[in-house]
């Protein structure tokens, strides 16, 4: 027989490194060609990884929940043939000679890029050695070692002494196997520091769902559940997300907590540092009277062409500010240090902030400038339930030319928000709310009216837009939302 064994790959976007998130083999089990056999989790997304080979899992190489860099063997695999080991999957990418001498299947991006930077090895790299070799939780401390080196005096006249019993520790629950729960609600535990073993499951056959581990989280679950389980206050204590962290509720557990950086919070910490301390940010702001927008949401909303998409004021701005970039092209530019020169992007991928489980991602909407009112509709939809199920690819994250973020959804007027990398400009959209207006009539009189009014900002890269273009910009986003029929002047 012959032993394959696959390293990861390189899930591209310059990721170096990946968490494994679920396992969907087991040794023994039988695989084809481009069967998936796990799921991982970089930075930017989830990605299940399909096996380049067919035959039987011989080993899992790694554990759930280990961060590995890329290269690194993950699985063996006996393909049946006779002959010695073979070697590993190459991570130098689809080109490899060995692949190409057997002629097996070769997937599209599997491979670290060639002349990928070396990386540091990471601080925490002692964790992925065998669990067998971490130390006991019950390890004396350092100071406990000192003081059982140091000579004691012995006592005289020693007295007896009775020792308690230790108190009864509760009998291991036997854990072979995996709890019965799909993916979506292993990565829904996982956020909330939930241990699915301590989680009763009410679904068919016992399988746990979405409302079990919510139960759990919020005490009404399963006491018999609960009763063999370290309270939920403990097990959120420590445990984070790859991207967003899971806090334990105020007031509980100890006074601090340490949460790893890694995943989303970490990409974006390096994201927005990069940028704040690179581009010099400008931000405008500018209130309007958005009525007329919000009519325009209702009318659509009635249409029988929109009855199938969600139809929000964020659909209105998105293609003013397609327009907008048409009129004023100077705000989808970027600025090239090395080459010394200002790159012009004659179209439009627009950006949508996205608050996830995960963390903050922009996933963009490619080639937005070509799309009608309902295309870009439906665009939006995908890609916030994408975002909001994990799902979005690191393609989709990246080649954004401008991105819009939307704080009113948290009932937030505005803000300064820092432009996304690789862009020049962001637009902010703050809550609408019905505030008092001066309204003035075709007479030419002013009167007080209770209309719908937002606040829209923008951030700019001074280095290449300056003060009158980003206004120019601002106002006619402005002049669109005020009175969308603008779009058919300037259309």
């Amino acid at each position: 027989m012959a032993i394959k064994t696959f390293n990861l790959p390189d899930p591209g976007e310059g990721l170096v490194e990946a968490e494994i998130v679920e396992w969907k083999v087991s040794p023994g089990d039988s695989v084809k060609v481009n069967d998936m056999v796990l799921e991982i989790e970089t930075a930017k997304s989830l990605v299940e990884l399909p096996i380049p080979w067919a035959g039987t899992v011989k080993e899992l190489l790694v554990e759930v929940g280990q961060t590995i860099d890329v290269g690194t063997p993950i699985i063996s695999i006996d393909d049946g043939k006779g002959g010695d080991e073979a070697p590993a999957a190459p991570a130098a990418g689809a080109a490899s000679a060995e692949a190409a001498g057997a002629s097996e299947a070769i997937l599209v991006g599997y491979g670290a890029k060639a002349g990928a930077t070396a990386r540091r090895p990471r601080k925490g790299a002692a964790a992925a050695a065998p669990v067998a070799s971490a130390p006991s939780e019950n390890a004396p401390t350092e100071t406990e070692q000192i003081a059982a080196a140091a000579p004691v005096a012995e006592p005289v006249a020693p007295a007896p002494r009775t020792e308690s019993p230790a108190p009864p520790v509760a009998e291991a629950v036997s854990r072979e196997g995996r709890p019965k729960a799909k993916p979506p609600v292993r990565k829904l535990a996982k956020d909330l520091g939930v241990d699915l073993w301590s989680v009763q499951g009410s679904g068919t056959d016992g399988i746990i769902t979405r409302d079990d581990v919510q139960a759990f989280v919020s005490g009404t679950g399963s006491a018999a559940a609960q009763a063999d389980s370290i309270p939920a206050a403990a097990a959120v204590n420590g445990a984070a997300a790859s991207g967003a962290a899971a806090y334990a509720p105020f007031g509980s557990g100890p006074r601090e907590e340490r949460i790893p950086i890694k995943g989303v919070r970490k990409m974006t910490a390096q994201a927005m540092v990069g940028s704040a301390f690179t581009a010099p940010h400008v931000t405008e702001w500018i209130t309007i009277d958005v009525t007329k927008t919000m009519e325009l949401v209702d009318r659509l909303k009635g249409s029988r062409e929109f009855k199938d998409v969600k139809v929000t004021p964020l659909l209105v701005l998105a293609k003013a500010l397609v327009l907008a970039i048409r009129r004023n092209p100077g705000m989808n530019a970027t600025w090239d240090d090395a080459a010394q020169e200002i790159v012009q992007k004659n179209y439009v991928n627009l950006g949508i902030a996205a608050a996830t489980p995960r963390g903050l991602i922009v996933p963009n909407i490619k080639d937005a400038h070509g799309m009608s009112m309902l295309e870009l509709a439906q665009a939006i939809g995908q890609l916030t339930a994408t975002a909001r199920e994990g799902r979005t690819q690191p393609a989709e994250m990246s080649g954004g030319t401008v991105t819009i973020t939307n704080v009113g959804v948290f009932g937030v007027d505005s803000g300064t928000p820092i432009i996304n990398p690789g862009e020049s400009a962001i637009v902010c959209f703050g809550a609408i709310r019905k505030q008092p207006w001066v309204v003035t009539d075709a007479d030419g009189t002013d009167e007080i009216a209770i209309r719908h009014v937002t606040q829209l900002a923008v951030s700019f890269d001074h280095r290449l837009i300056d003060g009158e273009l980003g206004s120019r910009f601002l106002s006619d986003l402005a002049a669109i939302l005020a009175d969308p029929a603008q779009a058919l002047v300037w259309g």
